[in-house]
């Protein structure tokens, strides 16, 4: 069965962070939501929920993929975490999947795992490095690193990471299932 972290912290997106699990999850990809604060985290609009385990708790080499979602302070909150650079680098070094969506490009970004070529919430290229930046592609991959957007770009994003995790065959099943209708 394909894995998947999704670290978040008070602050997260919820849109994003919602979006990915669910979407994950009705692909049969064993998702482990964690947080770097503690179980019960509020969101950055006021929508609390219970995280699966505390990052510390997690062993993070039995993921296939890791993906941050956005939010403020939640996008800063991870960048600032010594663990999740960590782990971060040793996906990167392992040569796994690493995704990230809205601010939390800028997490990649401070543990030095983006690669060249990624999107992110427009404006915060300022924040990383905005001669790299693809301003007009809702999902971009450069090899391992696949990054998104923003919250209208989660169900995308999510279903990229399932295209991945999972193959072409379940993405389209999870697609049309949600009435998704785009590629």
């Amino acid at each position: 069965m394909s894995t998947l972290l999704v670290p978040i912290s008070n602050g997260f997106e919820e849109i994003e962070a919602l979006t990915i699990v669910d979407v994950c999850r009705r692909a049969d990809i064993e998702v482990t939501l964690a947080s770097i604060n503690e179980v019960e985290i509020v969101g950055a609009h006021n929508i609390t929920i219970k995280a699966d385990a505390l990052l510390k708790d997690v062993d993070a080499d039995a993921f296939d993929m890791i993906a941050l979602p956005g939010g403020l302070p939640n996008a800063f909150n991870l960048a600032q975490d010594e663990l999740l650079k960590t782990i971060l680098q040793k996906f990167k070094k392992d040569n796994r999947y690493i995704g990230a969506i809205c601010a939390a490009p800028f997490a990649l970004h401070t543990a030095n795992v983006l690669n060249d070529k990624y999107t992110c919430y427009p404006s915060f290229e300022q924040k990383i490095d905005s001669s790299n930046y693809v301003e007009n592609e809702i999902v971009v991959k450069d090899d391992k690193v696949i990054t998104s957007k923003g919250p209208a770009t989660a169900m995308q994003f999510a279903l990229e990471l399932v295209k991945i995790l999972k193959g072409e065959e379940s993405f389209t099943k999870v697609r049309d299932g949600l009435l998704f209708k785009a590629s």
